[in-house]
């Protein structure tokens, strides 16, 4: 009778290790993988998925908290951390995960579009960088481009040390940013590195905010919806050219959503430039979803502005500079500037020295994130440091001659190459002409014989500024305008 019942019990023994087995273990998002930083001074979220109720467990650093899943999630929080590392973060439920080579220090989310993803080994004369840049104490995670309808819960990367093979196709922006940080603050640093190249700001922002906004609503979703209505009318298979609004954010930044950040610095605008009056709000707006979605308040968000280009124009720069005139592309600068201004903890790298007249990917990607370090430094660390070139204060006007007042002149204002260029004033017909512009200590003097009642004065107002105003700590001025005439973008959606 034994050896009859002892195929009922193998296959009662089977069918308990399949049902064993069909519990799921505890798992992690791609962001928990060994060599990752953990952001320090904050409370830190580690999450993952596990079976209801399962009792979960993190220790780290002798350490430990538990919590049980709910709805198939789980996450707790790491007490406030110091830099180091270093060390191994286990978490265990049925199953035990222990990831290795865990540094903790200063995590920054590097984002835009191709002049944030133009790789190291794309950038100017970064030969000798990638063969030195072995750094175990700068970590890269590179999200795998991906594209999606509603958020996504996870990504496509793992953690890497910064060596001569991991670095050469990460963000060349990105990678002297983070190594000049780590010099600077001599902790570890971690880039997160989501970008894509081509894609305008609103694919970057979530539904809510999209739909939150009645211009928004009609001017991008709505149009969106009607070329995607079209498309469809017309037998066509594949979506409308461009992009879909929401789905970079959906799958690049909210999978990435509540690691432990610092900030973020991003790239982009070029192809918002002939929306430019409407990125005056949208890039704002955009930065508060990305704070108010990671609640860890109004972290610092640092933008570069962008660089000089002739569109691709082939002109000489005789004739670039023959006459002043409207820019779009001066516009998206405004508003890139104006975002610092309206937002607390928004910095902006300004460069106007390494721009390439016939290339919207310049190379040379060095000094940007080299001023991307240093407004780090200065916004979110309170490094006492000269963070930012001079920016137009206020203009005052005596007779024939407008005297511009400008803050960020610790040192005072100083001109590279030759006479001030790059200035252009008006009367009141609001026709601008070059003017000539003289350095008086911390203010600069702006005239010409052909306007005797100035009315307003514009600084490096074009596609291609050809401009040299600086401040003594090496830093160059933003472009910028005094007036308020109406913009070429403004009834551009």
């Amino acid at each position: 009778m034994k050896f009859r019942k002892l195929p009922h019990i193998l296959s009662s023994t089977v069918v308990l290790a399949l049902v064993l087995s069909a519990r799921a273990d505890v798992r992690l998002p791609a962001l928990f993988s060994d060599n990752l930083v953990l952001q320090q001074n904050m409370r830190v979220p580690v999450w993952g998925w596990a079976d209801e109720g399962e009792e979960v467990t993190v220790r780290f650093r002798g350490k430990t908290v538990s919590t049980k899943a709910k709805g198939g999630k789980w996450m707790v929080q790491l007490s406030r951390l110091k830099a180091g590392g270093p060390d191994d973060l286990a978490i265990e439920g049925r199953n035990k995960i222990q990831l290795k080579n865990v540094l903790v220090g200063e995590v920054w989310i590097c984002s835009g579009q191709s002049n944030m993803e133009l790789p190291l080994k794309s950038s100017f004369e970064s030969t000798n960088d990638i063969a030195a840049c072995s750094n175990p104490k700068l970590r890269l995670f590179l999200v795998a481009k991906a594209k999606a309808n509603a958020p996504a819960d996870n990504v496509k990367a793992q953690w890497k040390e910064c060596n001569p093979e991991t670095v050469p196709g990460f963000s060349a922006v990105a990678y002297y940013f983070g190594r000049n940080l780590q010099q600077a603050r001599q902790v570890p640093v971690g880039l997160i590195g989501t970008y894509w190249g081509g894609s305008p700001a609103e694919v970057w922002m979530s539904q809510q905010t999209l739909e939150s906004n009645p211009e928004y609503k009609r001017d991008i979703l709505g149009s969106y919806a009607e070329a995607l209505r079209k498309a469809e009318s017309s037998g066509a298979k594949k979506q409308p050219a461009g992009w879909k609004p929401t789905e970079l954010y959906n799958g690049m930044i909210a999978p990435l959503i509540p690691y432990g950040i610092k900030g973020a610095i991003w790239y982009q605008g070029e192809s918002n430039a002939g929306r430019a009056q409407q990125y005056r709000t949208l890039f704002a707006d955009m930065i508060r979803n990305w704070r108010r979605d990671w609640g860890q308040g109004d972290f610092t968000f640092l933008a570069v502005q962008l660089a000089p280009w002739d569109k691709g124009k082939k002109r000489t720069l005789e004739a670039i500079t023959e006459k002043p005139g409207d820019s779009d592309w001066a516009e998206l600068r405004e508003a890139q500037l104006l975002t610092t201004k309206t937002l607390p903890n928004v910095g902006m790298a300004v460069i106007t020295d390494v721009g390439d007249k016939d290339d919207i990917h310049p190379t040379k990607k060095e000094p940007v994130g080299a001023r991307l370090a240093l407004a780090a430094r200065g916004i979110a660390y309170g490094e006492k440091t000269d963070y930012s070139g001079p920016i137009y204060k206020k203009m005052q006007v005596k007779g024939a001659q407008s005297l511009l007042s400008f803050e960020h002149t610790d040192g005072g204002l100083e001109t590279r190459g030759g006479e001030l260029t790059g200035f252009a004033i008006c009367g009141p017909d609001k026709k601008f002409v070059w003017a000539n512009a003289e350095i008086h200590g911390d203010k600069v003097a702006v005239s010409s014989p052909q306007v005797s009642q100035p009315v307003a004065v514009r600084y490096g107002w074009s596609d291609f500024p050809v401009v040299n105003l600086w401040n003594k700590a090496g830093l160059p001025a933003t472009p910028f305008r005094t007036d308020d005439f109406p913009m070429v973008t403004a009834t551009k959606k």
